[in-house]
């Protein structure tokens, strides 16, 4: 007996029409299936946003993340950046390795972001060039790469890193339209027609395009970068309204003077004004817009990953350079401090033997995303130079949670002018990032080293400022979450001193030396004479070598 089947014009198809079109979709499951019996090693993506918070609502809008990443795998809790600044951030990941040592330290060329200093010491140490340099990953990279990248002062947008075999960076920093990204070393210009140039949505179609043209007989690599949630927080049309009586957060430390904290913080003024607060509660639906079209890309790649037949052999990271603030402690909005709401991001793992809805509180550095990767892709961590450890174990159930470190480092080196801003004369040199009220977010006195403690007997966070005072912050996490008491002048002082003393090391670490458990030498003594000056000698030695 013939069968027959009609379309949605009622034309009658033949029974031989239908089988060869069945035979067709079979043979392309078939095929999917078969590339992702042939990559035994797992496939990787990491998709990095960026200055996405987790403190204060910034995963909110990110439903189907979440469903897709989070709820399919396991969600870091404590999940710590080893400088709260997009370049030296960025660096930390590709590199695995703290600013210390690998001298990035703002988004300048003259802060080493993708100079060629950069580019000729840390670039051929990254991770991306572990996986390339041994052959076995096909590697993608699309989106923001570093602030300063397609400078003419460092290559311009013909410099490929080492490490790369499809390259689609975008020039300089985020953008959604108006923009060149360098494709493979080429210039590629967009405009602002949506369709063609929204750059989130583009990232999304350039990462489809390569899931269908890939090589099906190698495990492959991708980094997308994201533009959102930076600004100037350009949202796609249909997303343009969304949000239309959202506000920034009224957490306990919003619009609130920072009495007991560093200088620069003091100088906020509090209350706010008005047209400030509207100002930043703007900023923050803007800032959730953009997000709607990232929730969009990790769906789309989700699903394609999915009908190839390759989620299953696939780790999916999703994560931020740095957090965010708007209107804590009475600054309007950025990132550069010491607090949780600019040093702690979301980190989101699905993959192949981690089990779902997982929630996880162990003390995570994106200094560790690097080694995860490498340690994922079959490869031995301890034969790189990298300062962070692989967290790959705690996500499959094989780690051992009580010999897991428990505490990591975060380094700033401030920004400023040399010369008076003439809106704000009374603030004089020396400051930077400043808005229209003459409250400044950074200053080259910014300066500070800070050691995140999270285990089950501590959650604590040590920083001392190299300025004048020697300032030091302190802060019992457990009690103070909002980080309102700095309680430097108050807590016992043997701790002190160990949090000193663990500072002391962790900024002189290198390699294994970082990734120990907080160990203290009991016969330490305090001694704040010790505290920068003799700490952080490269500070000086950097700026002779990028002369």
């Amino acid at each position: 007996m013939a069968f027959f089947v009609f379309n949605s014009a009622s034309k009658m198809v033949s029974p031989l029409v239908m089988l060869h079109f069945i035979l067709i979709c079979v043979t392309l499951h078939c095929n999917n299936l078969a590339a992702a019996k042939m990559n035994p090693r797992p496939n990787i993506v990491l998709i990095l946003t960026d200055d996405l918070d987790v403190s204060i609502g910034g995963m909110i809008p990110l439903v189907k993340t979440k469903k897709l990443i989070g709820d399919a795998g396991i969600t870091f809790t404590n999940t710590m950046v080893a400088s709260p600044l997009c370049c030296p951030s960025r660096a930390s990941i590709l590199t695995g390795k703290y600013p210390h040592n690998h001298h990035v330290v703002n988004n300048t060329l003259e802060g080493n972001c993708s100079s060629t200093a950069w580019q000729k010491t840390q670039e051929p140490d990254s991770f991306p060039a572990f996986l390339q340099k041994h052959g076995t990953y096909q590697t993608f990279f699309a989106g923001k790469y570093l602030n300063e990248y397609g400078s003419k002062k460092a290559g311009g947008v013909e410099h490929v890193p080492p490490g790369w075999d499809h390259w689609f960076a975008l020039e300089r920093n985020s953008k959604y339209y108006n923009y060149t990204l360098s494709v493979n070393g080429r210039a590629q210009r967009h405009g602002q027609n949506y369709s063609e140039d929204y750059l989130t949505d583009v990232l999304a179609n350039i990462s489809i395009d390569f899931l269908e043209n890939k090589s099906n007989r190698r495990p492959f690599f991708m980094m997308v970068s994201t533009p959102a949630p930076h600004s100037p927080w350009t949202a796609a049309p249909q997303y343009e309204s969304s949000f239309a009586n959202v506000k920034a957060p009224r957490d306990p430390n919003f619009n609130i003077h920072g009495k007991d904290k560093h200088w620069l913080i003091r100088q906020a003024k509090t209350p706010m004004t008005n047209s400030s607060v509207e100002f930043l509660d703007n900023a923050y639906r803007k800032r959730w817009r953009t997000l709607l079209s990232v929730d969009d890309l990790v769906e789309k790649m989700v699903k394609k990953l999915e009908v190839r037949g390759e989620l299953s052999n696939t780790y999916i990271i999703f994560t931020s350079d740095n957090g965010y603030h708007t209107g804590q402690f009475s600054l309007p909005m950025d990132k550069r401090q010491l607090y949780e709401f600019d040093i702690r991001v979301p980190l989101l793992v699905r993959g192949p033997n981690i089990k779902p809805n997982q929630i996880s509180q162990l003390l995570i550095a994106n200094v560790d995303l690097g080694p995860t990767i490498l340690d994922i892709a079959g490869y031995n961590v301890n034969e790189t130079k990298m300062d962070g450890m692989s967290f790959l174990p705690i996500m499959i159930g094989k780690g051992n949670s009580s010999t897991w470190r428990s505490d990591v480092l975060v380094e700033y080196e401030g920004e400023g002018s040399n010369i008076s801003d003439p809106a704000c004369p009374l603030l004089g040199p020396g400051v930077s990032e400043c808005f229209p009220d003459c409250v400044c977010e950074d200053s080259y006195n910014n300066t500070y080293a800070c050691v995140r403690t999270v285990s089950q007997a501590a959650n604590l966070q040590y920083c001392e400022f190299d300025d004048n005072e020697v300032f030091v912050e302190v802060y019992n996490l457990t009690a103070d979450p909002f980080q309102l008491s700095n309680i430097a002048k108050s807590i016992d002082q043997e701790v002190l001193e160990k949090m000193n003393h663990r500072l002391m090391m962790l900024q002189s670490c290198s390699g294994q030396s970082c990734r120990t458990p907080g160990v203290y030498d009991s016969k330490f003594r305090f001694d704040p004479r010790l505290m920068f000056s003799s700490l952080v000698p490269h500070r000086n030695k950097l700026r002779q070598t990028l002369k």
